[in-house]
């Protein structure tokens, strides 16, 4: 039983598409950043490993906006790599200056970008 439901795992994974996929991490990294910022008191400790886990998913979607088979329009190239650029600044202002309330451009940054990416997915 085990070996079947890893190998549907597997295959899930590789059938998904990307546009779901981003959009699954982008609202899990917001998850994280929400229970973070939710529970500031007893998580504040937490906060790096949320953001951590933010900028790496950030870092992989703008470093997607120059790849040469990118196929994207230009301008949405331009905006993801800005909104890449904000959540590094973001960030090291959580990290010298942690404040709950940085997180929530983050979330809402995320939670948009994902509610975009699963609404052309529907539309295809």
């Amino acid at each position: 039983m085990h070996d079947a439901l890893q190998a549907y795992s597997q295959n899930t994974k590789v059938t998904q598409d990307p546009r779901e996929l981003e959009a699954s991490l982008l609202l899990k990294a917001a998850a994280k950043l929400q229970a973070v910022r939710d529970n500031w008191d007893e998580t504040q400790k937490d906060v790096f490993e949320a953001i951590l886990y933010n900028r790496r998913l950030w870092t992989i979607l703008a470093s997607a906006m120059v790849e040469e088979d990118n196929q994207l329009p230009m301008e949405i190239k331009n905006n993801i790599a800005n909104l890449g650029v904000f959540i590094m600044k973001r960030t090291l202002e959580i990290q010298i200056k942690p404040d709950a309330e940085k997180l929530t451009a983050l979330i809402n940054i995320n939670k948009e970008i994902a509610a975009g990416l699963t609404a052309k997915t529907q539309e295809a």
